[in-house]
């Protein structure tokens, strides 16, 4: 990441025991980590990881002898991995370096300064139809024979920590994430490393451009998504973006590699919201990008990505498997209970308030004007072409809202929150009655809201 299937969590409690039993509650519905053998060769390999201390990864981290370390995990709960990526950051010793990899359920995870109303069809979001919800991705040569079991699980909505655009996570990729001193961070070192690791496995043109994103170039590529875009040459094809986080005493650098999303010609549509041509908004906005496959399975894709890391800085003094240790272990539930201060980002990353409030401020309007001169999109039919709206929102609040035609003594929209909005029709009534009708389903249309995805 819809969104609407995670609810917020409202606990306030600090207790372990209230911490897991809430985490038990969510992970063995939505993200088992039974559900795959997802990572299940990461470390069978490592004679190393016998000898490691039975202490909790989330320990391991913050040890001063611990300087090169790698985790990967088991779960595929959005949340659950960004907090523990986030964990890592806060938690692990200065001086140390490490490399964190992880598959997602499907998701549109955002910016941290991004508007979910401008960046996400949010209606696509929340509606679900078969052809968007998850397939699991295997590579029919390292997992299943190339079985694809069907997950009618909605896309979640996600909020990062860090900066950047909009993207699609699916089993079909693999995130991976290194934590340095920033004495050594630079945006292409670990890019390059990606690189090199592709490259290894037969992707011979892939590079890193001026973006620091990671590119192939191919002329005859058929499984590349339709979606266009005006800043990239026709050959060149997306398949890793990046985003950064810098604190006083660390990096991070994280990513997304596409290696075989069942998703990837829907990817556009989800990543498309319909409001885009009257929103105006100071948030960081996503660039469109030509995406495709790299067509490599997931294991070999850790492996090598694994090995280059080691390369650079070293054998790793920690291999540690996050989100339990065992396939079919509640580990989120375990981890989440035995970290606080993971619980807690646990509870912010899925909160309604981290979502949707976060969001800077925006206006959308019907018409151009001086501060938006931009043409807007036609009105459908039924909505008056002379209604006119200007509307101002700040942390998901309306700060103000100027609205023709509305009815006598119409209540204030101001202090209306948009992420709790249910149905525009309930809290916007104009003076002519059928025109009310169109103007809130078509504003439930450009909102994701009210089941009016379709117009």
């Amino acid at each position: 990441m819809a969104f609407l299937c995670a609810a917020p969590w409202r606990t306030t409690s600090s207790s372990l025991r209230c911490h897991t039993s809430l985490a038990l509650a969510l992970t063995t519905n939505r993200y088992s980590s039974s559900s795959s053998s997802f990572f299940s060769s990461a470390f069978s390999s490592s004679s190393r990881q016998s000898q490691q201390p039975q202490q909790p990864w989330h320990a391991r981290a913050s040890d001063a002898s611990h300087r090169v370390q790698i985790y990967t995990s088991r779960s595929h709960n959005p949340y659950f991995n960004l907090s523990a990526e986030h964990h890592l950051l806060q938690t692990s010793h200065p001086d140390s370096t490490i490399l964190f990899l992880y598959a997602n359920d499907p998701c549109i995870v955002i910016g941290r300064n991004q508007n979910p109303w401008l960046e996400v069809n949010l209606g696509l979001l929340r509606s679900s139809p078969a052809a968007y919800r998850a397939r699991l991705s295997c590579d029919p040569q390292e997992h299943d024979g190339g079985h694809h079991s069907p997950d009618t699980s909605p896309v979640s909505l996600v909020r990062r920590r860090s900066g950047g655009g909009a993207v699609f996570h699916d089993r079909g990729n693999v995130n991976y994430s290194v934590i340095c001193p920033p004495a050594v961070f630079d945006r292409d070192r670990h890019a390059e490393m990606v690189v090199r690791a592709l490259q290894k496995l037969g992707v011979a043109t892939a590079q890193v451009n001026a973006r620091h994103d990671i590119v192939v170039v191919d002329h005859d590529d058929k499984t590349a998504t339709t979606t266009t875009a005006t800043n990239s040459d026709p050959a060149t094809f997306k398949v890793s973006g990046s985003a950064y986080k810098l604190t006083r005493l660390r990096s991070l650098h994280h990513g997304t590699c596409l290696l075989s999303s069942p998703n990837l010609r829907e990817i556009g549509s989800l990543l498309r919201s319909p409001a885009e041509g009257y929103i105006k908004a100071r948030g960081v906005e996503s660039v469109r990008s030509r995406i495709r496959n790299v067509g490599i399975g997931v294991d070999a894709f850790v492996a090598a990505v694994r090995a280059e890391f080691e390369t650079m800085y070293g054998a790793a003094d920690v291999q540690a498997v996050v989100g339990g240790e065992k396939v079919g272990e509640n580990g989120e539930a375990a981890e989440l209970g035995e970290s606080e201060q993971m619980a807690k980002g646990y509870r912010e990353l899925m909160s309604r308030e981290w979502i949707y409030n976060q969001t800077p401020l925006f206006t959308f309007s019907t018409h151009a004007s001086a501060e938006d001169p931009r043409p807007r999109p036609p009105m459908p039919a039924g909505v008056p072409g002379d209604f006119r709206a200007t509307i101002t929102a700040r942390h998901g609040q309306i700060q103000t809202a100027e609205i023709a035609g509305l009815v006598d003594g119409h209540p204030s929209l101001e202090g209306l929150d948009l992420g709790t909005l249910t149905d525009w029709r309930q809290v916007l009534h104009l003076e002519d009655g059928a025109a009310s009708e169109h103007v809130g389903r078509w504003l439930n249309h450009l909102f994701g809201i009210g089941g009016d995805e379709r117009m």
